[in-house]
């Protein structure tokens, strides 16, 4: 089969000639000290061979637990936040049909996603869309006690037992959490939930190929095998054994930092012209802006729909301050054929594309568009997919994780932790004087009053 493909030279432009392959030196450094486990957050490496090591047998058992959820859920609600949905709902709403949540499909259940804000009326809407439902819960947090997960499974649990009793709750439950310690941990003990260890090695935005992302893809529907193996064979293509003339995410670090430190470019944008990718690229964001921004460093990861911002970001991409360079997601193969229609009176003037694939148009929109803005002064990297399936998704995880262990240690920063995401919970907990933040609660209303 074919890989996913990378393209810099609308990006290399910009650039002095050799810049990127200077780099060489540095990913090479970087790939040893993530082979030999001696950079920092060398605790968290276990994604790096995690596609090689996946057993059929784990994959077996992760799929006789999804078959127990289909057969007996109408619903499964996937309750985590970061990294404990955003890979999963990547892959989920990537394959899945846009529409899906319209049709009644007697085979997969529906899935939803909580524990990822604290909106009271998302909440409260989605348990009175629960009622009189068969519903499940996937619950993922390796803590049990992260705040916005935490709340939304006891709501989620109480509903359950209510509406069907504990037995069936027993049943149709789920977590995905540490082996040994923490409150989801001994609340799936007590409860008799069948559960999945999250590895105490994989940072949770690494960790799509565990049972964080694998479970919620099979219960959907979708082959954990092949993602698996699309994974597996983007470990091999970019191993440390590979050229970095050859090594698409040794060279996707190296040009992204060239534009970074030689060309003053502090924004990535990631762009698509499919719209199943929307989530891939919040992903992503989530991937490389809690991996790289640390000690005041980092490129800004940003996020567009095209052709759709086009029509609203468009303008500032195009004329905007040349701070930004562009990486494109490219699907070169849409899964369906639609054609566009004769209509005789020709009102809008569109009889011109009339027989052409509506994929045909949107594919001239995407290059016309590429070409506008480099034309405009904005770098263009692009990453050509095959088709969106489950084994180029999981190349596509796989490239992206690769190429973003490789990436933070040429920044000199640690890939792997996320200090400062603890900032606002710590500010939180004083603010709704949670038991042991007492002087923070004190402190932070002292500064409020003072701030008046």
């Amino acid at each position: 089969m074919e890989s996913i493909k990378l393209d810099i030279t609308k990006a290399t432009q910009f650039l002095n000639p050799g810049v990127v392959e200077a780099y060489a030196p540095q990913v090479a450094a970087a790939q040893v000290a993530l082979e030999n486990g001696t950079c920092s957050g060398n605790d968290f490496l276990g994604w790096l061979h995690l596609p090689s090591s996946i057993t059929t047998d784990f994959l077996a058992e992760i799929e006789s637990v999804a078959n127990t959820l289909r057969e007996k859920c109408e619903v499964v609600v996937v309750a985590g936040i970061g990294g404990s949905y955003l890979g999963a709902r990547a892959v989920i709403e990537g394959l899945g049909n846009s529409f899906a949540w319209l049709i009644e499909d007697k085979k997969n259940p529906t899935i939803l996603f909580a524990g990822n804000n604290i909106g009271e009326d998302y909440l409260s809407e989605l348990t009175t869309y629960l009622k009189n439902k068969k519903f499940g819960v996937i619950n993922i947090s390796k803590s049990g006690t992260t705040t916005e997960t935490a709340l939304a499974f006891r709501l989620l649990k109480k509903q359950c037992e209510d509406q069907f009793g504990k037995d069936f709750a027993k049943n149709v439950i789920v977590a995905v959490t540490d082996e040994k310690k923490g409150a989801a941990r001994v609340t799936a003990t007590q409860e008799g939930y069948k559960s999945f260890i999250i590895p105490d090695n994989i940072g949770g935005r690494f960790s799509v190929l565990t049972p964080v992302g694998l479970l919620p893809i099979a219960v959907a529907g979708f082959d954990i095998k092949s993602l698996v193996e699309g994974a597996k064979v983007m470990e091999e293509e970019t191993s440390i054994d590979v050229p970095f003339a050859n090594n698409i995410a040794a060279r996707y670090a190296a040009v992204r930092q060239a534009l970074y430190a030689q060309a003053g470019k502090k924004i990535e944008i990631i762009a698509n012209f499919q719209p199943k990718l929307h989530y891939f690229a919040e992903w992503w964001k989530q991937l490389y802006g809690e991996s790289e921004g640390k000690d005041n460093k980092g490129i800004f990861p940003a996020a567009c729909d095209f052709t759709t911002d086009l029509h609203s970001m468009g303008q500032w991409i195009q004329e905007g301050e040349r701070s930004i360079f562009e990486t494109v997601v490219s699907v070169e193969q849409s899964n369906a054929t639609l054609l566009f229609p004769h209509d005789d009176e020709n009102l809008d003037g569109l009889n011109f594309l009339e027989g052409k694939r509506v994929d045909e148009v949107n594919k001239m929109a995407e290059l016309g568009t590429r070409l506008a803005h480099v034309d405009g002064g904005v770098p263009n990297i692009h990453i050509s997919v095959p088709t969106l399936n489950e084994y180029y998704l999981g190349q596509l995880i796989y490239f992206f994780e690769k190429a973003c262990g490789i990436s933070g240690l040429i920044m000199e920063v640690n890939p792997f932790n996320q200090p400062g995401v603890e900032a606002y919970k710590k500010n939180m907990f004083a603010l709704l004087n949670k038991p042991g933040y007492e002087a923070e609660s004190k402190a932070i209303q002292e500064r409020l009053t003072n701030d008046k």
